[in-house]
């Protein structure tokens, strides 16, 4: 980077410094002023809430005190009438005078009594202050009080304010010794109305202007108490920030009003029949915004500070840094440049070993595959002539079975590479296992003119029982034995040595040591020998037929089972594997005399019924050919949907079982079996289900299994399997 190119970056950070920290002042001076609004609208509103409650409390004293001297005024006036009736009862001509009427205020503590004749005139009056008759009738309805001279069992009773504030308690009823209405009254001087008044002036005597802003209470046109004692007296409508919060009509809703030069804040809480008012200055508002911004500014500063100073030391380090970065970068641009080198080589050697097992599996495939046809040629040239037929079908079959195992073994290697792939674990017999092994190799050993020795352990097996896939397990030790047979010479040796390593925590440790007195194998070959794609002598294909796959499925299998594998070989000597495997004990399992748990009694097929589910024309008729030839009767449906209509369409025990294939059209074996399954009728639960399937694999047998069928068989049908499987199932 050039000076002036640098000197133009610095100047674009500092711009971008300054613009960013004016960004950060405005968020901090909003969020401040945001604050503090918001804090004095809270305080604010919990001081005008206060205040009302404390209003609504005196209110609340003023009405139970109005109620109180209502229910005084009913009673005085009720006790007057009654006295009056009685008077009335002992002399007929009975009229108040001004003495009873004096000594009727007295003992009920009125101000004065009226009594009035039906057409609402006063006929008598007495009062103890200086409330005319014609000015209390004035301020009351007198249609509503006359009414109680026709009902005479109603009573009107209300409290009127005077002029001065005053106010006058009254009660009226029909007389009841004579026409007209009796009116009694009590009259509360406009003293005690200041006093309630004061109550609630002196509640705000606590507020300080500066701190707490202003607090002013009116009723009507009046403000009759505030902290701010210019104000008590004045008319709300008169001062500008109380007219504007009255307009807004906002209840504890902060405002803003302009006042000339400053501006103030505030809001209002309506009573029953009073305001409060609640504002504040701008400058008690915002105290908190230039101090916050102060604090921002300071901050900001000194975080740019050493924002720049880390960077300077970072550039005074990088600078440093660079040669070193320099010399390093050309270091691993070497390292990279020989690491790819050998990933080129590794990858020709790869696609070379890739066509060379494509090419040998091709030649593998073919030869069989030629056997085969040139064989039908010569039957065909030759029908007349059935013992070159039969030869010719004996070697056709040990062909296709050669055939078979060379794509059984690549498929074997695929599935092996698939993590996921879990292997099951079965109660094991070593002893068993190790016989069946032991027959299969010593015949394929004898065949070929080799001498073979197994030494048996020196004791018995002390767990002779453990949990392992018996499939693998024997497939593992027959293509070690298969290559110590196939690479060995005439008249050489194939001896095994087994021993117990002893047992852990559950696990019992078994090892094996398998050798040939074969051609062997070169040093370099032994560093190659697990890789699926490499064999070492491909020239001599003629004598060493295979894959090429069987030591990449051995390493595969005995990693997966927790064990190792070593070979030792030396060319023109012989080869010694050593095999180690850890397994866990199991116990030994219960002795079975039946199969399935009850005697089977089907021998051959003769006279039984089969459904038969199979879409392939091909597979169809040789399926439906070789179970008629053991006497069978087959019904063919050509996919899954037409074996569950078939099957729903008979009478139960039509069908002796269904063979049933995996893969078909419109609906396939597993859907097909849980349909039928699934049936209401008696039959549907037990017939036998046998899969008849191309897919051969372990996984594919336990989805079988698992859709609700009895047994699994892999294409092509050999009949000693179908009948087995059979038999099991009854």
């Amino acid at each position: 980077m050039s000076k002036e190119t640098d000197r133009a970056s610095k100047r674009k950070i500092l711009l971008a410094e300054i613009v960013f920290g004016i960004f950060v002042i405005f968020v901090v001076w909003m969020t401040a002023v945001h604050s503090d609004l918001s804090q004095t609208e809270i305080r604010l509103c919990d001081m005008a809430r206060y205040v009302k409650e404390q209003c609504n409390n005196n209110l609340k004293l003023d009405i139970a005190s109005e109620s109180k001297s209502l229910m005084r005024m009913i009673e005085s006036v009720e006790w007057i009438n009654r006295q009056f009736r009685n008077e009335k009862k002992l002399d007929k001509n009975f009229q108040p005078d001004e003495g009873l009427l004096a000594e009727c205020v007295a003992e009920s503590y009125l101000s004065g009594i009226l009594l009035l004749d039906e057409s609402g005139q006063v006929l008598s009056e007495y009062k103890m202050d200086g409330i005319t008759a014609d000015y209390l009738m004035s301020l009351l309805d007198r249609d509503a009080v006359m009414d109680t001279a026709e009902f005479r069992e109603k009573i009107y009773t209300l409290r009127v304010t005077c002029n001065d504030d005053s106010y006058v308690d009254i009660a009226a009823m029909g007389r009841k010794d004579a026409p007209g209405v009796l009116l009694v009254y009590y009259h509360t001087s406009a003293e005690y109305t200041r006093i309630f008044n004061h109550s609630i002036r002196s509640m705000l005597s606590g507020y300080n202007l500066e701190h707490n802003g202003t607090v002013a209470v009116s009723k009507g046109e009046e403000i009759i108490a505030s902290n701010d004692e210019s104000l008590i007296g004045k008319n709300p409508e008169k001062i500008k920030i109380l007219q504007k919060i009255r307009e807004s009509g906002k209840e504890e809703k902060l405002i803003r009003v302009n006042s000339g030069i400053t501006h103030q804040y505030g809001l209002m809480e309506k009573g029953r029949d009073y305001f409060i008012y609640a504002c504040m200055p701008a400058d008690n508002v915002f105290a908190t915004t230039p101090q916050d911004v102060m604090y921002a500014v300071f901050i900001y500063l000194a975080l740019v500070g050493t924002i720049n100073f880390i960077r300077w030391k970072m550039e005074q380090n990088h600078q440093r840094e660079q040669m070193e970065l320099q010399m390093e970068y050309m270091k691993n641009l070497e390292s990279k440049n020989e690491q790819l080198r050998e990933a080129v080589i590794r990858a020709e050697r790869a696609n070379a070993a890739k066509t060379n097992f494509l090419s040998r599996m091709s030649h593998d495939i073919r030869t069989p595959l030629n056997g085969i046809i040139g064989l039908l040629k010569i039957d065909a040239a030759h029908a007349d002539d059935p013992e070159m037929i039969r030869s010719n079908h004996e070697k056709m079959m040990i062909s296709a079975n050669h055939l078979l195992s060379l794509i059984n073994d690549v498929l074997q290697m695929s599935k092996l590479e698939d993590d996921d792939i879990h292997f099951t674990e079965e109660v094991v017999s070593l002893s068993d296992l190790t016989v069946d092994i032991v027959t299969i190799a010593r015949e394929q050993a004898t065949e070929a003119g080799l001498v073979w020795e197994y030494q048996k352990p020196k004791t018995e097996l002390s767990y002779p029982y453990v949990y392992s896939s018996p499939l693998h397990l024997r497939q593992v030790f027959l293509n070690i034995y298969g290559n110590c047979v196939k690479y060995n010479r005439k008249g050489g040796k194939i001896y095994t040595a087994m021993e117990c390593l002893g047992e852990k925590d559950g696990i019992v440790t078994y090892r094996w040591k398998i050798s040939d007195t074969g051609v062997g194998m070169s040093e370099e070959f032994l560093k190659h020998i697990y890789d699926p794609f490499t064999q070492e002598r491909s020239d001599a294909r003629s004598v060493y037929n295979g894959t090429g796959l069987g030591m990449s499925i051995v390493k595969k299998i005995v990693d997966r089972m927790n064990g190792t594998i070593e070979i030792k070989s030396e060319e023109n000597v012989g080869t010694t594997f050593t095999l180690t495997i850890p397994f866990t004990i199991a116990a030994a399992p219960k002795v079975s005399e039946t199969v399935n748990g009850h005697d089977s009694q089907v021998t051959n097929l003769a006279g039984m019924h089969f459904l038969l589910a199979e879409d392939n024309e091909l597979n169809a008729e040789i399926a439906e050919i070789l179970l008629g030839d053991e006497g069978a009767k087959v019904t063919l449906v050509k996919n899954g949907q037409e074996a569950v209509e078939k099957f729903a369409g008979s009478e139960p025990g039509t069908f002796d079982a269904i063979l049933m294939d995996i893969m078909m059209p419109v609906l396939d074996g597993i859907s097909a079996t849980k349909k039928i399954r699934a049936m209401s009728r008696s039959d549907a639960k037990t017939i036998p289900i046998i899969a008849m399937t191309a897919n051969a694999f372990e996984e594919d047998a336990k989805r079988c299994l698992d859709a609700g069928m009895n047994a699994h068989l892999a294409k092509p049908l050999q009949m000693e399997q179908v009948i087995q499987a059979i038999r099991d199932c009854f």
